[in-house]
């Protein structure tokens, strides 16, 4: 439903939010455990997303170096890395 309502010319959080949905629904607690239980101590992230980060951080993990993940957008993909960084904080350059 929620790729239908992009069709439409709904961003992705305002599809989501539009379903009674949180703009971003993933939580990273979970993996955050599993690394910890696992022993990892600190990580080098490769990672656009903040929430990612704060998630390891809060748990006890030390991102020592979050390394991006970015390529120059195609046309097809502007609007919507576009979102990513103006509404959910992601750390993109080339938007």
């Amino acid at each position: 439903m929620a790729y239908e309502l992009q069709d439409r010319g709904a961003d992705t959080v305002e599809a989501n939010k539009k379903l009674g949905f949180r703009a971003d629904e993933r939580d990273y607690a979970a993996c955050a455990a599993i690394l910890k239980d696992l022993g990892v101590r600190s990580v080098r992230m490769l990672s656009n997303n903040p929430q990612k980060l704060r998630a390891l951080e809060a748990a006890g993990i030390r991102v020592v170096e979050r390394v991006s993940i970015e390529m120059t957008p195609r046309r097809s993909t502007q609007h919507y890395l576009r979102t990513k960084k103006e509404k959910l904080g992601h750390l993109l350059t080339k938007v």
